[in-house]
């Protein structure tokens, strides 16, 4: 990928980080990680990601806490664009999440064609 984009994992299940971690980096993407919401925080503003992919259940610093936290951040990292991915299904699960500032919603597991897909949509991938 020429225009390779950074994207940031932060989910706290170590296989779920390792399936979307191949998954993407397979696809040509460069991946790092963070284990919580405060993690992710505070490897941000140095790190420069095009597309956050945000578990909601986590410890220290849950997933609607984070992006709640991150939209008010520095503009750099603010408008940093977020695919929330969750065992959470219902209407109200969606709905919060995209309050507290997530830009899409998918429901674990995620397949990695759509994995891919929906990474290259919000970060910009050119095809």
């Amino acid at each position: 990928m020429a225009d390779q984009k950074t994207v940031l994992i932060i989910d706290d299940a170590n296989l779920v980080r390792l399936y979307y971690r191949s998954t993407l980096e397979a696809a040509g993407f460069r991946v790092e990680e963070a284990l919580n919401g405060l993690e992710a925080l505070e490897k941000l503003p140095s790190m420069g990601a095009d597309l956050l992919i945000v578990d909601i259940n986590m410890p220290q610093m849950d997933g609607l806490s984070f992006l709640k936290a991150l939209r008010q951040a520095p503009a750099s990292i603010a408008s940093i664009p977020a695919l929330v991915t969750s065992t959470e299904s219902q209407e109200s699960d969606v709905a919060s999440a995209r309050t507290a500032g997530a830009n899409y919603y998918s429901v674990k597991p995620v397949a990695a064609p759509k994995l891919v897909q929906l990474a290259a949509m919000l970060s910009g991938v050119r095809r």
